[in-house]
């Protein structure tokens, strides 16, 4: 196993918008318990990495706005390691900001990039996959990612094509990267077993992603270096704002991946769910024998497979199959489940309408 410390970057500045009314710009969906064991998305998320990484070695990338939750839910985290953006920028400069923390630290380690708002149910083959990744992420300037077998035609997810004749123990060389393909693309992917699913997962050194940064993003490299010169001063909060703000919105995808050479891809197999709406509910909690997920003070007549949160009232539902009913103490919705990707235009209507206390 290599010698280089082993660090990991959560990503948890994100909305979770598709989560509304439950997640909220003060309660976004990574700080909210929706696997019915009592944790939340994020304690999840650090709890399944203890085996690999050491508590102090582990980054959290958010807002200002989430710094006293995320020191509420993981209070073992160092504050030195919550990494406050002053303005959502994307993927690219979120990681180049752990980047460059890590490497004043460490000068160089190995970096691995996760969601925060990921479920995993296989745990041990989870971390297996990971260190397997940091052996080949170590050798010359190697990026990884972990990449999901698709089981089905997803067109919600960026594809990763690789070439199954071009291995290093389990990882594959990346061919191309794809976008969101139609539903006869999908199908078309799916048969051919040579594309995966997109995760965002990434296993580099710190040494190999800030130099493809350098080479293929050099303004955002510079800002990075001047955020990295004033880290442990008293300016530092200054430069942050001011060299932050300066950078393009733009993701690792189109920013790096996309350009760099030498990059390998793990299948996953370790029962992965991007947690996406409120129909990873469904899947994730136990139904009862109607097919129904329940929650709350809820009576079900000549109802199937659906989704009910309660609140504080009862919710009584008759004669409906497949719906999503969601009651907070202000919103209550209630959606088909196949228009569940629709929830964040109720966001853009309530933005529209002023509606600033409902966001």
């Amino acid at each position: 196993m290599t010698e280089l410390k082993k660090t990991v970057l959560i990503m948890a500045g994100g909305r979770g918008t598709r989560f509304w009314p439950k997640s909220r710009k003060s309660l976004p969906k990574q700080f909210l318990s929706l696997t019915g064991d009592g944790k939340t998305m994020i304690q999840l998320t650090v709890e399944r990495l203890l085996p690999l990484i050491d508590m102090e070695d582990i980054y959290i990338s958010t807002n200002l706005d989430y710094k006293a939750l995320v020191q509420k839910q993981l209070p073992d985290i160092p504050e030195e390691n919550i990494l406050c953006e002053p303005v959502g920028r994307n993927t690219a400069p979120c990681i180049g900001l752990g980047a460059i923390h890590i490497a004043k630290k460490y000068d160089d380690a190995l970096m691995i990039v996760l969601p925060s708002d990921h479920q995993i149910k296989m745990k041990d083959l989870f971390c297996h996959t990971l260190e397997e990744a940091c052996e080949i992420a170590v050798e010359n300037k190697n990026i990884v990612q972990i990449g999901i077998t698709p089981n089905y035609p997803e067109t919600g997810y960026g594809y990763i094509k690789y070439l199954p004749k071009e291995k290093k123990g389990s990882a594959y060389k990346v061919e191309k990267f794809v976008e969101k393909p139609n539903v006869e693309k999908a199908r078309e992917y799916l048969e051919s077993n040579q594309y995966l699913w997109n995760a965002g997962q990434f296993i580099w050194k710190v040494s190999t992603v800030l130099a493809e940064m350098k080479e293929y993003m050099p303004d955002t490299y510079e800002h990075l270096m001047n955020i990295q010169e004033a880290i442990g001063t008293d300016g530092y909060e200054k430069v942050l704002n001011d060299e932050f703000r300066a950078m393009k919105s733009i993701s690792i995808d189109y920013g790096v991946m996309e350009k760099a050479k030498d990059i390998y891809v793990i299948p996953g197999n370790f029962g992965w769910d991007d947690v996406g709406s409120w129909l990873a509910v469904g899947r994730l909690q136990k139904k009862n024998k109607e097919g129904n997920v329940i929650d709350g003070d809820v009576i079900t007549i000549n109802t199937e497979d659906s989704i009910i949160q309660g609140n504080n009232k009862l919710i009584a539902v008759v004669g409906l199959d497949n719906i999503i009913v969601v009651d907070t103490d202000d919103a209550l919705l209630i959606c088909d489940e196949d228009h569940a990707g629709e929830i964040r235009d109720v966001m853009k209507a309530l933005e529209e309408k002023g509606r600033e206390e409902l966001l």
